[in-house]
């Protein structure tokens, strides 16, 4: 591309961002551990091509020990969320059964981000053995088993608190039903295991029913874990939105962004009273950190699904057709998926795709 056209588009493009707003919003990133930081890289890089009217405020939450010895989220960090109301989170590395207490969880319950949605869909041009997956999980986010309430009765018995309040599940109810309408959907399904946990998926169950006579125009039905992930692997298309609690919400929408090609391509959207907070939901990968061959696609697609909650839907359309488009063609496809390319050559492919249509 020659320098006056290139000069000619990139005007077009600062002139076509006019349209789309004119205030410029704080947004908190958390870079994140491993790939975390070169994936954050490219998700701004790809955003300020796209000449979205946001400023990055990049915090670390690298854990710092308090007055009471123990490990947590540095201070800096927790103001600016609480200020910006809205940050994008690369992958966190946390301890296995020792350490410090996961930094995923704490952010989850230190800003009361109640409900985890999980979009997953099937990628044109990127074959699975699934092709026509379109499906939402959307999942409680602050209690359930992952309260964080055990302890050691005696030495060899540890027990472990499964919490289930009628606040959180109701909330997390009404928010999947409003979701399923906002977004032209048709059906939510709730998952459970009250038949074996009668008092704490029961209520969970109850307020999902309550939910459903409140929204009577969208259609409702109520199925076990089990046998919506037999259902699931065996055909994904007679689910639309699900939702349940957290320890289910976790396996399911792990389970369900296996189904179109792993949780590289699938995004995430923490969604709280007074905020939100978008991350990509797959590891550190520390064994490929610092080589350029990270695949950003799920942050990115987080960002994007932080623009809709934002409102700039014309950018959000943009780049996730960019991205997309990119990965249809399949020239620059990162190891991960199939291809050969480095995460910097994905990432400027997207980038040009948002020049040429701008």
């Amino acid at each position: 591309m020659s320098a006056r056209l290139l000069k000619n588009v990139n005007f077009k493009l600062i002139t076509n961002s006019r349209l789309y707003s004119s205030d410029v919003r704080k947004c908190t990133l958390i870079p994140g551990d491993g790939i975390g930081p070169e994936i954050s890289a490219a998700v701004q890089k790809i955003f300020a091509t796209a000449t979205v009217p946001i400023e990055w405020e990049s915090v670390d939450v690298t854990p710092v020990k308090g007055p009471d010895g123990k490990f947590g989220i540095p201070q800096a960090a927790i103001d600016s969320v609480n200020k910006n109301k809205i940050g994008l989170k690369g992958p966190l590395m946390t301890p296995v059964g020792k350490g410090h207490r996961s930094l995923n969880l704490a952010l989850r319950k230190e800003f009361n981000l109640y409900a985890n949605v999980r979009p997953c869909r099937s990628l044109e041009g990127f074959k699975t053995l699934y092709d026509q997956v379109n499906v939402v999980t959307i999942r409680e986010n602050t209690e359930g088993e992952y309260s964080g309430i055990e302890h050691e009765i005696v030495d060899g018995v540890v027990q472990s608190i499964k919490l289930i309040t009628e606040e959180a599940s109701r909330r997390v109810a009404e928010f999947a039903f409003k979701y399923t309408i906002e977004n032209n959907r048709k059906k939510v399904t709730a998952v459970h295991k009250a038949n074996i946990m009668r008092m704490s998926d029961g209520l969970f169950l109850r307020c999902c029913r309550e939910m459903a006579e409140k929204y009577k125009e969208v259609k409702f039905e109520e199925k076990y874990l089990d046998t919506v992930c037999l259902n699931m692997v065996q055909d994904p298309t007679q689910y639309d939105v699900l939702v349940m609690p957290n320890l289910y919400g976790d396996i399911l929408s792990d389970m369900c962004a296996g189904l179109v090609g792993g949780l590289g391509l699938t995004p995430s959207g923490n969604i709280g009273l007074n905020g939100a907070l978008f991350e990509s939901v797959h590891g550190t990968a520390p064994d490929i950190a610092n080589q350029d061959k990270a695949n950003p696609t799920a942050l990115l697609l987080s960002a994007v699904m932080m623009l809709r909650y934002m409102q700039l839907n014309k950018h959000a359309d943009l780049i996730e057709r960019a991205c997309f488009d990119t990965i249809k063609e399949a020239k620059y496809l990162t190891g991960d998926l199939g291809g050969k390319a480095k995460c910097s050559e994905f990432t400027n492919e997207i980038c040009s795709k948002i020049i040429a249509a701008s």
